[in-house]
């Protein structure tokens, strides 16, 4: 038994089929089927039952797998703990967030590196949660940081904060953060909102839902920069996080009211390869980005609660 068998089962029982899992990791399926096979011929068991359309793991499987992520979340403890902590870091660090976190940390969190730990070189890629999600599987980036992730075997999830969605508006519409706006009078605003699918447009859709609304958009856009342009020249309202459109609030180039009845929110998290081993950098840096976001909800710039503690 070793650490690639182990892996090896973490994603295939997560894809339920080895030719997922193949395309996930770069190698080849017959390479993943032997490791599976093998760690099945030297417990004495099968691990998954075949079928079809892919792969369904048993009972023992389950307890098994239980037992992998333990390991492997225990062998990356050990590297750890052999580094010296009291090294400045060095190396790279590969981030991904989500587009409007990218709006909130990126400055902040260049400036905390840069002055804790010099020769640390930081690597910032943004794209949308499942692309983000599919980078730190595949190995393209070292943490993510993203909205609403599940619970998955092959990552390790520390939930930040819960974010608070509000209505922004240009400084014509008088928004304002002391007045609550409940949701359903959304029926009457022209809306700028992503397209169908997207994480935050299901958010919209699901407080729609609660507060019995048939809500349509005028128009749709999954491109951040584009809502605040459009929003900015006053053909229309959308609905977004505080912290990334502070610069033009401050400004009073927009202007945003709370959302009640019900509050659309969602969860930031940081997920870690439970995988592989994650450098003690890449913690300083998940650590770093946590405390950023403790001081901005702090003095309500994020708008919203934080949640979880950093192991």
């Amino acid at each position: 038994m070793d650490i690639t068998q182990l892996k090896t089962l973490i994603h295939v029982a997560e894809l339920g089929s080895v030719s997922k899992a193949s395309e996930r990791l770069g190698i080849a399926q017959p390479a993943l089927s032997r490791q599976i096979r093998l760690l099945e011929q030297e417990l004495g068991t099968y691990l998954f039952e075949r079928h079809g359309r892919g792969m369904a793991i048993t009972e023992i499987g389950h307890e098994v797998l239980d037992h992998a992520t333990r390991v492997l979340a225990e062998i990356d403890a050990i590297r750890n703990l052999a580094l010296d902590r009291r090294s400045s870091y060095r190396g790279t660090v590969s981030v991904g967030t989500t587009p409007t976190v990218a709006e909130i940390v990126t400055v902040p969190l260049v400036q905390m590196i840069r002055d804790a730990h010099p020769h640390l070189n930081v690597r910032l890629s943004a794209a949308f949660s499942g692309h983000m999600l599919n980078f730190l599987q595949r190995g393209e980036v070292d943490i993510a940081v993203i909205y609403n992730l599940p619970a998955i075997r092959s990552l390790k999830i520390d939930p930040v904060l819960v974010e608070n969605l509000l209505l922004v508006g240009s400084a014509k519409r008088g928004l304002r953060l002391d007045r609550a706006i409940p949701f359903s009078e959304l029926a009457q605003e022209r809306l700028i909102l992503p397209s169908a699918g997207h994480r935050l447009r299901d958010i919209v859709d699901e407080c729609a839902r609660q507060a019995g609304l048939d809500l349509s958009s005028a128009v749709e856009t999954d491109s951040f920069q584009s809502m605040i342009k459009l929003v900015r020249a006053g053909l229309g309202s959308t609905i977004l996080p505080l912290a990334p459109l502070y610069p033009w609030v401050e400004r009073g180039e927009l202007s945003v009211s709370p959302l009640v009845d019900p509050i659309p929110s969602r969860k930031l998290v940081i997920a870690y390869p439970a995988d592989r081993p994650v450098g003690l950098a890449a913690r300083f840096v998940g650590d770093t980005i946590r405390e950023i976001a403790a001081d901005l909800v702090a003095r309500n710039i994020w708008v919203g609660h934080m949640i979880g503690h950093p192991n």
